[in-house]
């Protein structure tokens, strides 16, 4: 299905300068999608659509739009026992464990949805090396490899203090990733240098209007500049981009249909880079909203069959906002990592005491042995490192 419509077209906003300048970015796809055609694609799929793209060995968008339909709602069974079988297929037995690493929750922007909101009024904090010290301690003492580190999004926090933090983290974990705000081809660059292996940017959501009723101040209400993010994370060689909406914001099966064209669009572009999706559902934080579109637990999982059906070969993370019980079920169906005691605030690691505002509640509050207990006994092998720079 072609994205592009002749009339509709989403208003415009702004886009801030980027250097270098490169053609055919996915927000000139975007910028004449027509959101209500992507919306009918997946209302019109029938049973026979969902048939077909269950016998598919190799599934487009318009497979993956079937899946996520209505219609393939008795499929459900059929299609997380077929992810079942990919998934151990590609990436057999094994589950990596990543941590989280706040570093900062100070931030310039103003969004609906998350607790580091510039105008709630709670302590702020900005970890200096003393305390990521700490922090990376406490969380190696747990046996941890793989980090992502995370800030709100303000000039206070960005490429100076990169540069000058990621090489006191980097010799401690073999696997460094981040979800920041968004930054030049360049920058990717100098940070892939100094040991950066992964970058999340995640859209919350393609809808434009939807997008910018979110997020009301700040460099993040530029829609553009953020939506073309992964393809600056490409063009700087990055390993592995990853990619997610906030299911809640906008209706979630148009959203994941967005997302899926955004993917393929980047595999296309960028075919040495490796490509991880996540399955954020808004959780409650400080000021927080409402969702609009609410996903279902057994929606969630038809979500999750699918992404593992239309590509094999994609990481897919589950992070601590779901339930135990959730992630209990769910660490067979087709994911390849998933976060574990985590804390969503700066210095909580070393010091859970500390009353640093959180990004948002997380559910699933088990300990790391006890999550790594629970993976075992679904069968599935604990991995710590799965990746090192030498294997680029």
């Amino acid at each position: 299905m072609s994205l592009i419509a002749s009339s509709n077209q989403m208003a415009k906003v702004n886009m801030l300068e980027q250097s270098p300048a490169v053609d055919g970015q996915f927000s000139q796809v975007v910028e004449s999608a027509d959101w209500q055609q992507v919306t009918r694609l997946h209302h019109a799929k029938t049973e026979q659509n969902v048939r077909q793209a269950l016998s598919k060995s190799k599934l487009d968008v318009e497979d993956f739009a079937a899946l996520i339909s209505p219609a393939a709602e008795p499929f459900l069974l059929e299609m997380v026992a077929k992810s079942e079988q990919l998934t151990l297929q590609r990436f057999g037995n094994a589950l990596s464990l990543f941590a989280p690493l706040y570093l900062s929750n100070t931030c310039a922007n103003e969004c609906t949805y998350c607790g580091f909101s510039m105008s709630n009024a709670m302590k702020r904090l900005t970890l200096n090396e003393t305390q990521i010290g700490q922090e990376v301690a406490a969380i190696k003492s747990k046996g941890f490899d793989h980090l992502l580190l995370v800030t709100g999004e303000t000039k206070r926090v960005s490429m100076p203090y990169f540069e000058r933090m990621i090489p006191l983290i980097k010799p401690h974990f073999s696997q460094l990733s981040m979800e920041v705000q968004p930054l030049e081809t360049d920058e990717y660059r100098r940070l892939k240098g100094i040991g950066l292996d992964g970058v999340l940017v995640y859209q919350e959501t393609y809808r434009r209007k939807t997008y910018l009723e979110h997020h009301l101040r700040g460099n993040k209400s530029n829609f553009n500049y953020r939506l073309d993010a992964p393809d600056r994370i490409g063009q700087a060689g990055i390993h592995k981009i990853g990619l997610g909406v906030l299911l809640g914001l906008e209706d979630w099966r148009t959203d994941s249909v967005m997302m899926a064209h955004h993917l393929r669009h980047l595999q296309k572009r960028y075919w040495r880079s490796r490509f991880s999706v996540a399955f954020p559902r808004i959780r409650p934080c400080k000021g927080g909203i409402i969702p609009k579109s609410v996903i279902s637990d057994r929606q969630l999982v038809q979500l999750i069959a699918a992404w593992r059906l239309f590509d094999r070969d994609l990481e897919m993370s589950l992070s601590t906002r779901e339930s135990p019980e959730f992630r209990h079920h769910a660490v067979r169906m087709g994911f390849t990592t998933m976060s574990a005691e985590s804390k969503t605030q700066p210095g909580g690691y070393a010091d859970d005491s500390q009353e640093a505002l959180e990004q948002f509640e997380i559910s699933d509050e088990r300990s790391v042995a006890d999550i790594s207990a629970m993976i075992r006994s679904q069968g599935r092998g604990v991995v710590w490192k799965d990746w090192d720079p030498a294997l680029s």
